[in-house]
């Protein structure tokens, strides 16, 4: 298992950060290769995602454990957990931490894309950007 951990500081209060990360609709907007987002009953969210020129739909639970962090986990393959954590930097900035865990070989079978050490980074570029898109999407909103 592969761990990656980043974080964006966005210009919005905290409430506003964790309020537009619960919002799956909108995931589209913002997270790189995600076509049609929708939550589900159960604490469940239903991603249409491309990837590697591969249409390909991905199952998570989703729960909120603690102050503000929410967990997901694949349900199906690839098999992959993260955590969103958003923290306030003072009254209208805020830290989101993204953690992710993933396989690396799953994740190349599953949606293609380069072996080792490149894929790691190019998973790192994707995450990357969609904090930044995310940052861009929030402070817009």
């Amino acid at each position: 298992m592969s761990t990656l951990e980043l974080h964006v500081d966005v210009g919005v209060p905290v409430d506003r950060a964790w309020e537009s990360l619960h919002q799956v609709e909108n995931y589209p907007s913002f997270v790189e290769g995600v076509r049609g987002a929708r939550t589900e009953a159960g604490g469940r969210a239903h991603l249409e995602v491309e990837a590697g020129g591969r249409a390909r739909e991905v199952e998570a639970e989703v729960t909120d454990s603690g102050e503000r962090v929410m967990e997901w986990l694949t349900t199906g393959s690839p098999g992959m957990t993260g955590s969103f954590s958003v923290q306030p930097v003072d009254e209208n900035h805020t830290r989101i931490q993204a953690r992710l865990q993933y396989d690396p070989e799953a994740v190349r079978n599953t949606f293609g894309g380069p072996k080792g050490f490149a894929q790691t980074n190019a998973i790192e570029r994707l995450v990357r950007g969609d904090l930044e898109h995310f940052k861009e999407y929030v402070e817009r909103g």
